[in-house]
């Protein structure tokens, strides 16, 4: 049986090669997905994705399975127990910025129909095909990452810098940066977005 090749990033760990394997690169259109996929994004700023991907469990647990509704009148008081499980980052400013926003999603769900609408709109409805070879070959922010970074900002959302824009396409398919010798490159280009 010939061997399977993956990207470089994920090898060593099993979470990572099964969220790699299933998830990562795959384009993504559910408006309760994209805030879990910009939840852990943001959480995962200044820390390795490997300790965001052991704690998804219990980020779905804690914010309600993503309910963007239910997230945004969250109080104080609960953000404050969430803020003492172990089962996520406990770092106040991320735990908060998850109720602000959700609070920025549903307004952006009222002025474009859905956020899904909103977030393809930057890369014109269609994932962008890479063709890296390795991954450090794979910049950490493009011209578009950070157009979309100054305009989510101004929208008033949280940790969402240029470069958590970028994982983030990265994360939900609109881009596919597979390295090239990795079996889903190819897999993720003929998905039908």
């Amino acid at each position: 049986m010939p061997e399977i090749k993956r990207c470089a990033w994920c090898l060593g760990d099993d979470a990572d090669m099964h969220y790699h394997d299933t998830q990562w690169g795959v384009p993504i259109h559910d408006d309760s997905l994209w805030f879990e996929f910009l939840t852990l994004e943001g959480a995962q700023a200044g820390l390795s994705w490997r300790t965001i991907v052991k704690k998804i469990e219990g980020y779905q647990e804690l914010f309600k399975r993503f309910d963007i509704e239910v997230v945004a009148s969250m109080s104080d008081g609960t953000l404050d127990e969430i803020l003492k499980n172990p089962k996520i980052v406990r770092n106040r400013l991320k735990v908060y910025s998850t109720r602000n926003n959700a609070q920025q999603m549903l307004k952006v769900q009222q002025e474009f129909g859905s956020f899904d609408a909103y977030i393809w709109a930057f890369v014109d409805n269609k994932p962008i095909q890479n063709n890296f070879a390795s991954l450090k070959n794979v910049p950490a922010t493009t011209k578009i990452s950070d157009v979309m970074s100054k305009d989510m900002k101004k929208r008033g959302f949280k940790f969402i810098g240029s470069t958590i824009c970028y994982a983030l396409m990265q994360a939900a398919g609109m881009t596919n940066d597979h390295e090239t010798t990795c079996f889903r490159h190819q897999e993720c280009s003929q998905i039908n977005p």
